[in-house]
């Protein structure tokens, strides 16, 4: 079964004719530890440089999220890693 045309909000194209476009989502969701949105950091403890790198642990759909939970699940031996939806509650403003 084919995934349905998202609604697009926006389109551009830039002159390598690459197509950017914002498609609408109803929430985004959010892999949680213990009911709190976390971030996952992966660092390799060899070198310091260069640093960090945080995946991603949002998500439009839902089949990633649940994906990434049930791995993490795995990984730390918990069943405490689940799937939140973020709705459009609240904005701020840098």
């Amino acid at each position: 079964m084919a995934r349905p045309n998202p609604n697009i909000l926006l389109q551009d194209v830039d002159p390598d004719d690459q197509a950017y476009e914002v498609c609408e989502t109803d929430c985004i969701y959010a892999v949680c530890y213990q009911g709190r949105p976390v971030q996952i950091r992966k660092r390799n403890l060899q070198f310091a440089y260069p640093g960090a790198k945080y995946a991603k642990t949002s998500f439009p759909n839902s089949g990633h999220a649940f994906n990434l939970a049930e791995r993490l699940n795995t990984r730390f031996a918990t069943d405490e890693f689940s799937v939140a939806i973020m709705s459009i509650s609240r904005f701020i403003e840098e």
